[in-house]
C-alpha cells in the first residue's frame, strides 16, 4: 500500500502542475490587464506590471509561480487586497475555514440523510413509499441550487420572516439554516438515488436470500449486509464531491452574502486579481486529488478483498 499511495503522490504533483500551467494560460488569454481602469494610463499598466513580475514572458511567470509554490509563497494579491499575502487571505483571515464549515455541514447532512433514504427506498422497492422517495428525490437533482436558495430566502426570511436574511458568518444556527439545505439538499437526493440503486443489486444476491431463509432480522440484513456491499460507488461519487462542497458553492455564499473562499473566487475572477485565483484553484485541485486516494483507500476498509496496487505490481 505505501508504494502505491507514493505513486498517487507523485502523480498527483503531476496532475498539480497540468491544472497550474493550464489555468494560468487560460487566465491570461483573456485580453486586458488587472490593472486597467478608466483613469489608469499606459504608463502606469506598464510599471504595474513590471512591478508584479507580469511584463515577463508568459513561461518564466509560470514557472516563478511553481518555484514560489514550491517554496510555499502563493503570492500577494493585485487589486482585491493589494500587497496582501495571498496565504493570509484564503487561510488566515477565516474564508476557507468558513467555507469548510459550510461545506462539511452540508456534505454532513447528505450522507446522514441520502443514505438511509436510499435504502428506505431500495427495501420497500414498488411500494408507495419507494414512488414518492423516487420522485421527490429526482425533483431535487433537476431543481438548480440558485433556484432553491432564492426560494428559501424569499419563504423563510422574507415572507415568513422566520430565519436570517443575511447569513454572514455562520454564527447562529438560525443563519446556517438556508444555507447549508441549499447546498446539501442536492446532494442528499443524488446519494439516495445512487444508495438505492446500489442496494437493490445487493439485495438480490444469493447471500442476501440465504440470511432472509435463516431469519436474519431485517435491520441486520441491511446494515450489515446489504449496505457495506453497496457503498462502494457512493463513497466514489462523495471523494470529488467532498473537496467541491468544502470549498463551498458559489451560488450559495453570494446569495446568503457568505464571505467564503468561493464568493471571494468570483470577484476575483472578475477583477483579475491573478494570484489569488491562481492559489485558489490549486487549493481545490489539491483537494480533490486528495479525496481520490482517501477514497481509494476506504474501498479497501469497506471491502477487504480490494487489493491497493498497480496492474504491473
Amino acid at each position: 500500500m505505501i508504494i502505491y499511495i507514493l505513486k498517487r503522490i507523485g502523480a498527483a504533483l503531476l496532475t498539480l502542475l497540468v491544472i497550474m500551467s493550464i489555468t494560468f494560460f487560460l487566465m491570461n488569454a483573456i485580453p486586458g490587464s488587472p490593472f486597467l481602469t478608466e483613469k489608469s494610463t499606459p504608463q502606469q499598466i506598464e510599471l504595474a506590471n513590471k512591478k508584479y513580475g507580469l511584463d515577463k514572458p508568459l513561461i518564466v511567470q509560470l514557472k516563478n509561480y511553481v518555484v514560489n509554490y514550491l517554496k510555499g509563497d502563493l503570492g500577494t494579491s493585485l487589486k482585491m487586497q493589494e500587497g496582501t499575502p495571498v496565504k493570509d487571505i484564503i487561510f488566515h483571515q477565516g474564508k476557507f475555514i468558513l467555507s469548510i464549515k459550510l461545506g462539511l455541514w452540508s456534505l454532513a447532512i447528505a450522507v446522514l440523510i441520502g443514505i438511509p433514504l436510499g435504502c428506505i427506498a431500495a427495501y420497500n422497492r414498488g411500494s408507495w413509499l419507494d414512488g414518492f422517495l423516487r420522485v421527490m428525490t429526482t425533483v431535487g437533482v433537476a431543481i438548480p441550487t440558485f433556484v432553491l436558495a432564492t426560494l428559501l430566502l424569499a419563504t423563510f426570511a422574507v415572507k415568513l420572516g422566520w430565519l436570517d436574511t443575511i447569513s454572514g458568518s455562520l454564527e447562529s444556527a438560525k443563519s446556517m439554516i438556508m444555507p447549508i439545505l441549499s447546498m446539501s439538499f442536492y446532494y442528499i437526493c443524488y446519494v439516495a438515488k445512487l444508495t438505492r440503486t446500489s442496494m437493490l443489486d445487493a439485495i438480490n444476491q444469493d447471500y442476501i436470500r440465504t440470511a432472509r431463509a435463516k431469519g436474519v432480522k431485517r435491520n441486520i440484513i441491511i446494515l450489515k449486509h446489504a449496505l457495506r456491499n453497496s457503498l462502494i460507488p457512493v463513497i466514489t461519487y462523495l471523494g470529488p464531491v467532498t473537496a467541491g462542497i468544502i470549498t463551498g458553492s458559489f451560488v450559495v455564499e453570494s446569495t446568503f452574502s457568505i464571505p467564503g473562499l468561493g464568493k471571494y473566487y468570483v470577484q476575483c475572477v472578475m477583477s483579475r486579481d491573478y494570484p489569488v485565483i491562481m492559489a485558489t484553484t490549486v487549493v481545490l485541485s489539491a483537494l480533490v486529488i486528495f479525496m481520490n486516494l482517501v477514497v481509494d483507500v476506504a474501498y479497501k476498509v469497506v471491502d477487504p478483498r480490494i487489493t491497493l496496487t498497480n496492474k504491473e505490481d
